[in-house]
């Protein structure tokens, strides 16, 4: 049978998703708890690979297996076999055709940024952090030059082994909230370091360091180059993918939320 499940965790102790040879992964972790289960070695195949750091409100996940279980153990069992930093939400059966990654119409992300004078402590590792002051409006202009399909080159990581640039980015949100400057983004999928790079250039404009029309410039340059560095992980979280309604699966997105912010 296969098995969807609905997992977050804090990305800071892990190497990324991806299994690792180390077995840092966050994917390690979770195969390792889901064949203690089982009894049996299991493999899992996810919605997205996050990088070294970057956290998930909702990471949606699949895995085949023999062993019958009823659904709580594949939550509250695989739980207990799991690192206080990664937990499972949810489990839920779906048929063979239902895949995390192929089947996925769009992907949420949220990069989330403190701008103040002082590093922050109790969210150290949570946010990304910013010690000048920043021009949300100009910010905001310049991310709308970004929505639509474009070639992303510009904001690629040359490691990225996508085999083409183009992506359909829907309209990139910038809200405050106090000190708290909160990115939301949708897309049908994303670039390897794509979401880190938009942060780092929309920072540039919003310290003044460069115009609003930068952005659609480095578009059309697509040209790595020529942007900003890449912004801190330490933001960023993968809040969901969304899916036909025919899998019958539980809520595949879920927001970011931080009391302490």
């Amino acid at each position: 049978m296969r098995i969807a499940l609905g997992l977050e965790y804090f990305g800071a102790p892990f190497t990324g998703w991806q299994s690792q040879a180390d077995g840092r992964g966050v994917q390690d972790a979770l195969e390792r708890a889901l064949s203690a289960v089982a009894n049996a070695r299991i493999g899992t195949v996810a919605a997205g690979r996050t990088d070294t750091g970057v956290h998930a409100t909702l990471q949606c996940v699949h895995f085949d297996t023999d062993a019958a279980r009823p659904d709580t153990a594949w939550v509250r069992g695989v739980n207990s076999h799991l690192p206080a930093d990664v937990a499972v939400q949810w489990a839920h059966p779906v048929s063979t055709e239902f895949h995390a990654r192929f089947v996925a119409t769009a992907r949420h992300y949220t990069y989330l940024l403190v701008r103040r004078a002082t590093r922050p402590a109790l969210l150290a590792g949570r946010v990304g952090w910013y010690h000048r002051p920043l021009d949300v409006d100009a910010m905001r202009e310049a991310a709308a030059a970004l929505a639509g399909t474009h070639d992303f080159s510009a904001f690629r990581a040359a490691e990225c082994q996508a085999a083409t640039p183009v992506r359909t980015l829907s309209p990139v949100m910038v809200v405050t909230d106090g000190e708290v400057f909160r990115f939301d983004f949708s897309a049908n999928a994303f670039l390897h370091h794509m979401i880190r790079n938009i942060v780092g250039a929309l920072v540039y404009v919003g310290a003044g360091k460069e115009p609003v029309a930068w952005i659609a410039d480095l578009i059309a340059a697509r040209d790595r180059t020529r942007a900003a560095p890449t912004f801190a992980a330490d933001g960023l979280y993968l809040t969901g993918a969304d899916y036909d309604p025919k899998w019958g699966l539980p809520p595949t997105r879920r927001p970011v939320r931080l009391p302490l912010a």
